[in-house]
């Protein structure tokens, strides 16, 4: 007797994985190997039709729904017990409106395949810093792109969404189409409903100027403190991070990183390099071992950060600054630098403000980023304790910046399950809790930070 299950097989253009199948274990992978997910299957979803006929099973089975592209931030949403894992990495269409500047991307595309579209028509999107991550989940979380501080968050500039409601509705929602939800989408996270295509204006920024300085990280707090003043000045047209990275000893390195740690400032000027001057001049009176600042087509944004390109287990945390002063990067040193026997493989202080502190007028529910900084670390275990290890690191970093931190969090960047209220303004969770039970009132859906009334 077929079970439903097997029987969602008959539904699908996609496939249907089970517990059992010989390609189980690669069918439930996500790219971030630290999540071990245990679905009870895996549907390997072609269309929104596909989409559909999962959640009429689930609904008719007291199943929930888990959605991935690639599953770079899996580990959040947990082991998926009782739960259809939808794979969207088969719906990989891409389509670009040079006129009207605009793209359109199905759920399984990675940020990569926009840019290289776009391209060619001069146009750029405001994507992920690693060319492999799914546009749709970093949309979802709002967005920080290489081009922030000049635009704004991805989520707001999303124009149409198009979706499977709890129900196993498929919906296009706009300003003006089931307006709530549209709203609740761009930067509430996914657990509304089920994205299938989304829709994103694209900006005019053909190339840029952009890339990575490197010292000794020896000379960490000098840097960074360079590069703090620095930014107090710099215009809207300016993006830029300063890190501490220390590079493992593997064989696919690049030789002149491999097992050596660095401080490195990472940069992006959209608007050519007078706007980087102010930031250039008194970094590279430091003298960098390596200065490798210089123009790039703006599709390349994506290489900037050396993010890996294959799967890797990871784990780490993020903490949202009201501001630097000489004291945070001292106290950000000593505990993720030299001497600090710090598991994290990199530590980054970002610089934010501009367009992210100017909430747009036809905003989602993360109209602004409310901090002048944020800090990422993150490291990759070696070994069975190395999660622990690193977490654990990850919160001395957190209580270390204590004085500055802000009231909110930034959803991209936390990579375990949070209460969602850490995202959002009081009265802005409550709304989102509304849209969640008008369009999910059974709960069907997985959220990686869950919704509670």
């Amino acid at each position: 007797m077929s079970s439903p299950l097997t029987e969602l097989r008959r539904h699908l253009t996609g496939r249907v994985v089970l517990p059992g199948d010989p390609d189980w274990d690669d069918a439930r992978r996500a790219w971030n190997l630290l999540s071990d997910q245990h679905p009870a299957a895996v549907a390997l979803c072609a269309s929104t039709d596909d989409v559909r006929a999962v959640v009429a099973m689930a609904n008719e089975h007291d199943l929930r729904v888990s959605v991935q592209s690639t599953g770079h931030n899996a580990t959040a949403a947990g082991p998926l017990t009782d739960t259809v894992l939808v794979k969207t990495s088969a719906m990989r269409e891409v389509s670009i409106d040079p006129g009207a500047r605009r793209a359109r991307a199905e759920a399984g595309v990675i940020w990569s395949e926009v840019t290289e579209a776009a391209a060619p028509h001069g146009l750029a999107a405001l994507a992920g810093s690693a060319p492999d991550v799914g546009v749709v989940g970093y949309t979802l979380g709002g967005g920080m792109s290489w081009m922030a501080r000049r635009y704004g968050l991805a989520a707001n500039h999303v124009t149409a969404i198009e979706v499977v409601t709890g129900d196993g509705r498929a919906v296009r929602v706009d300003h003006e189409h089931e307006p709530e939800l549209f709203w609740a989408l761009r930067g509430g996270g996914g657990g509304f409903a089920i994205v299938t295509a989304m829709e994103f204006a694209l900006v005019p920024v053909a190339e840029v100027v952009a890339g990575a300085m490197f010292w000794p990280w020896e000379r960490a707090e000098e840097v960074l403190e360079t590069w703090r003043r620095a930014t107090t000045e710099l215009p809207d047209t300016v993006d830029s991070l300063a890190a501490l990275i220390q590079v493992p000893p593997l064989p696919e390195m690049p030789e002149p990183f491999r097992g050596r740690s660095f401080a490195v400032v990472m940069a992006a000027a959209s608007d050519g390099p007078d706007s980087i001057a102010g930031l250039l001049e008194p970094l590279r009176a430091l003298e960098p071992e390596m200065d490798m600042v210089g123009p790039m087509p703006a599709a390349a944004l994506g290489q900037l950060k050396m993010d890996p390109e294959e799967p890797v287990p990871a784990t780490g945390g993020s903490v949202l600054l009201t501001d630097a002063t000489p004291e945070t990067v001292t106290e950000l040193v000593r505990v993720a630098g030299p001497g600090s026997g710090s598991p994290l493989l990199q530590v980054e202080l970002r610089h934010l403000g501009g367009a992210l502190a100017r909430r747009p007028e036809d905003a989602g529910v993360v109209g602004t980023v409310e901090g002048r900084y944020l800090v990422f670390g993150v490291g990759m275990p070696m070994g069975p304790d190395g999660a622990v290890a690193i977490d654990a690191h990850v919160a001395t970093m957190t209580d270390a910046l204590a004085r500055w931190k802000a009231d909110r969090s930034v959803m991209n960047l936390t990579e375990h399950s949070t209460a969602p209220r850490a995202f959002f303004a009081p009265g802005d969770y409550d709304r989102l809790v509304a849209v969640k039970r008008r369009y999910d009132p059974d709960d069907r859906l997985v959220a990686s930070h869950p919704m509670t009334s």
